[in-house]
């Protein structure tokens, strides 16, 4: 199920391009066989973090990420982490991508990237891809396959993976709390109210939990591909911030960027249009929390917590994001007015603390 190629990718943004010559080179030096075409490079459009190209030469595809411009926070955008982290769960988990070919060589695209397969599809966002029927029955099939493949995800033992020894399942959520406390205070850019009252209640409500799994904690329908019929994931992409801690946790990332139409205007729009998960027939977040509990197991009775960490872990993100456009360190447009989401995205998490 291809996708046509002017729907996902973009040409190269201005300031974002990489050196054709060297890259082809790198890869005709590491990889046997590939087409005498020349290579062709474009954009994947989404994303607002690290920055992902469609690699094509001849019929050969692939994609290839890289960390955004500009200095990045500490531990952040580790190219060579998520390739070893691909390695291990393209094994167990059929959407995760396989990855081609690691490389911390500056010269070749100025900074770490990899190349994986490109895994073929339709991705929901905003709008209903073309060739696609707009019907309740997909909408029904990719809200049960959200769910279904996140609670898969979430039953890999990760002992036999090798996230057992890069993640550290004791006291994730406290590190996780304060860590994003301590990120969105050093990107701070503009003051807003809510943040020091939500900052201060997520350090004292901190959960005590045993339960621990592989996490992807950046789980949306975007950053998903399926069949076009909604009834199969045939990819999940962007698992930069995977690693070993509480499920919960990953549940409510899901959660907080399942929109509905009873959801704050700004919260529904995101960072442009409205996601498709607004329209009548796809699940609500109870109908969502309560087919997960089902196949999990797993008691979901008080989200409180993960919900208001979750906006407030997004908030932090995007401050990140557009503390590099206020300093400069990049000049795409989309950011210019991300501070005002980061606004409400916290004052939002504080009316959820409330409720």
């Amino acid at each position: 199920m291809k996708q046509k190629l002017s729907s996902e990718t973009i040409p190269v943004r201005a300031g974002e391009e990489l050196n054709i010559g060297r890259l082809e080179a790198f890869l005709r030096s590491k990889l046997e066989g590939l087409p005498s075409e020349n290579l062709e490079i474009e954009q994947f459009s989404a994303g607002h973090s690290n920055l992902t190209y469609q690699l094509r030469i001849g019929d050969w595809e692939a994609v290839l990420r890289k960390p955004p411009l500009g200095p990045v926070a500490p531990k952040a955008h580790d190219m060579g982490r998520e390739f070893i982290i691909l390695s291990d769960l393209s094994q167990v988990f059929d959407p995760a991508p396989k990855p081609i070919v690691f490389s911390d060589d500056l010269e070749v695209v100025g900074s770490p990237f990899f190349v994986m397969e490109r895994k073929q599809g339709y991705v929901f966002d905003t709008e209903i891809p073309d060739g696609v029927k707009a019907c309740k029955e997909l909408y029904q099939n990719l809200s049960k396959e959200m769910v279904t493949r996140l609670a898969d995800l979430h039953r890999i033992p990760f002992e036999d993976t090798k996230l057992a020894e890069m993640g550290k399942p004791d006291g994730f959520m406290e590190r996780q709390t304060y860590g994003w406390i301590k990120r969105y205070e050093k990107a701070k850019t503009h003051e807003v109210a809510a943040a020091e009252k939500v900052e201060t209640w997520l350090a004292s409500h901190i959960p005590e939990r045993s339960d621990a799994t592989i996490i992807h904690y950046d789980y949306k329908l975007n950053n998903a591909m399926f069949t076009h019929d909604g009834a199969r994931m045939s990819g999940l992409f962007d698992w930069e911030m995977t690693t070993v801690g509480d499920p919960l946790a990953d549940l409510g990332v899901a959660l907080s960027y399942w929109t509905s139409m009873d959801d704050p205007a700004f919260l529904q729009k995101g960072l442009g249009k409205e996601s498709i998960t607004n329209r009548d027939g796809f699940y609500s977040r109870e109908k969502f929390l309560h087919e997960y509990a089902n196949l999990s197991g797993r008691d979901v009775t008080d989200m409180k917590f993960y919900m208001v960490f979750a906006y407030f872990k997004l908030a932090g993100i995007c401050q990140q994001i557009y503390y590099r456009y206020h300093r400069g360190q990049t000049k795409d447009e989309r950011f210019k007015n991300l501070h005002v989401y980061v606004k409400g995205l916290i004052e939002h998490a504080a009316q959820v603390m409330r409720d």
